[in-house]
């Protein structure tokens, strides 16, 4: 005891997983990070979704637009061909009835000057006859037969003629409709050449044009179904870091059915179960003060019992003999738990001492001090005399006084005098694994308390319980290794199950032991 007056002697430590400070520092950490977030809330034009989105859509029209422009090009380049040689199978049909007498040389230069072409001639059988000719032209640079071009010979004449034209002669050929006459004309490339720039000029500016009301329809259609929304969901994620802990700054779901309704409904989701976490940590660190509180006093309180433990303990009376040392361990434990509750405010719980403990006796003790003598429950302490466990005794002792509490109260509301109220602790080995269970008649745990079992503050079966004596059982027991889990819980029967393994031998531990000589 007088180890356990020292410590409870020492200055209180604030308990509770997050104190008043620590609550401070956690509000300024949130507030800084939503300046942050407030910093970065202007984003600059050129890096906004909705210009990318406009650009993006810009210079993808503009690509489609030149895909088909250059095959556009190319058939109109075949088009003003097949003109041409219409035109001229026109004039060739009129000079051909005239008769075989040539035209004056005058008269064969406007014709030519008319039509745009140096020469005019006509294949009928396997007979070629020059109708008008201004003068016998050189070399002829490409033989074009118009009804024979493909697309390979489209494409790659249409670039020819931008790139190299205007000084090049070209001999275009074939028949015009039904006509079983072949016609043919020698021409410079110079007019066809203009008319493809002017026909490029127009189709590039309706394309422009066209990738400009593109992009702007459907910039207004994204923006509308998702660049707004998407805003929306980034100003509310926004306001609601700026103070997180108000209930009107959660985002309202629009009620859409797509992606993002389905974002909506999830970031709602997510801001409830941030505000409910913010509000347990509050409500943990209001504990923690006013824990740290209690125990100031408390300590004070504890000191005096225990003084007055020491003078009853030398009392010869032997009722007060028989009484003085359970009220010894019960301040003793009182003294344990100050401690463990401080331990529980700084980090966790010490690491158990192992050692080999009789069940049995442990549970007696437990029986001893539930005081449920009078009550109509029925204790039944189950496990044989020879049981052995590897554990802490005080950590186990905790962890079955917890269990045992709790069942307890779910019995005590039970005042039928029929109605079986009876508590049992049994245990059983397989191996190296002791299995404890603790098993009760009470109602069962509701389904809120099972969801949220070892959950502090959140796995109480009653109202008014803090769920906090599960929660540290669970913590005792898997510090050891082991689990808690609950077993069973119907109405009438609970059970709890807690199953803690041996301590390993260590291997270098035990050959030195074989070593040693007897």
């Amino acid at each position: 005891m007088t180890s356990a007056t020292a410590a409870l002697s020492v200055g209180t430590v604030p308990c509770g997983r997050r104190t008043g400070a620590e609550a401070t520092e956690l509000g300024h950490e949130t507030q800084m990070r939503a300046e942050r977030l407030e910093s970065s809330r202007r984003v600059p034009f050129v890096r906004r979704l909705s210009t990318k989105l406009l650009l993006l859509t810009v210079l993808f029209v503009l690509v489609a637009e030149v895909l088909i422009f250059i095959p556009s090009v190319a058939a109109y380049r075949v088009r003003w061909l097949e003109e041409k040689l219409g035109t001229v199978a026109a004039v060739g049909a009129v000079l051909i009835q005239g008769g075989p007498e040539p035209l004056p040389r005058a008269v064969q230069d406007d014709v030519l000057e008319a039509i745009g072409v140096q020469a005019i001639a006509v294949r009928d059988g396997g007979t070629s006859r020059l109708l008008v000719v201004t003068e016998v032209p050189p070399e002829v640079d490409e033989h074009i037969a118009v009804s024979e071009v493909g697309w390979t010979d489209a494409l790659s004449g249409a670039a020819g003629t931008l790139l190299w034209g205007g000084q090049r002669l070209l001999r275009v050929y074939g028949r015009v409709g039904a006509s079983d006459k072949q016609f043919e004309l020698v021409m410079t490339d110079a007019g066809l050449r203009s008319a493809m720039l002017v026909y490029a000029r127009n189709i590039a500016l309706l394309s422009l044009l066209i990738s400009l009301s593109t992009a702007a329809l459907v910039f207004v259609a994204i923006n509308r179904l998702m660049i707004g929304p998407i805003r929306g969901l980034r100003r509310s994620m926004l306001r609601f870091a700026r103070a997180p802990d108000d209930p009107t700054r959660v985002i309202r779901p629009s009620g859409r059915r797509d992606e993002l309704g389905v974002a909506e409904n999830e970031l709602a989701s997510l801001q409830t179960q941030l505000q409910k976490t913010l509000s347990e940590q509050k409500h943990l660190a209001d504990l923690g003060l006013a824990v740290s509180k209690i125990n100031h006093d408390m300590r004070n309180i504890l000191a005096s019992a225990q003084l007055l433990s020491d003078r009853i303990v030398t009392v010869k009376d032997p009722a007060v003999q028989a009484v003085a040392p359970k009220l010894v361990r019960a301040i003793d434990r009182a003294v344990s738990y100050s401690e463990g509750v401080l331990a529980y405010g700084r980090t966790q719980e010490p690491p158990p001492q192992r050692r080999r403990v009789r069940l049995r006796q442990l549970v007696d003790e437990v029986h001893g001090l539930l005081g449920i003598d009078g009550t109509g429950v029925d204790f039944v302490n189950d496990v044989d005399a020879a049981f052995e466990v590897d554990a802490d005794s005080e950590q186990l002792y905790r962890v079955l006084s917890n269990l045992s509490r709790n069942a307890v109260e779910a019995m005590a509301g039970d005042r039928e005098s029929a109605v079986v109220r009876r508590l049992t602790i049994s245990a059983e080995r397989t191996g190296s694994i002791s299995r404890i269970l603790v098993a009760d008649t009470g109602p069962g745990l509701p389904q809120k308390a099972r969801e949220n079992l070892f959950a502090a503050f959140r796995g109480s079966a009653r109202s008014g319980g803090t769920g906090l004596g599960l929660a540290i059982a669970s913590e005792l027991v898997r510090a050891h290794g082991g689990t808690l889990e609950l077993v069973e819980s119907v109405g009438g029967r609970t059970v709890f199950a807690m199953t803690i393994p041996d301590q390993p031998v260590r291997l270098d531990v035990a050959r030195s032991v074989l070593r040693r000589p007897a």
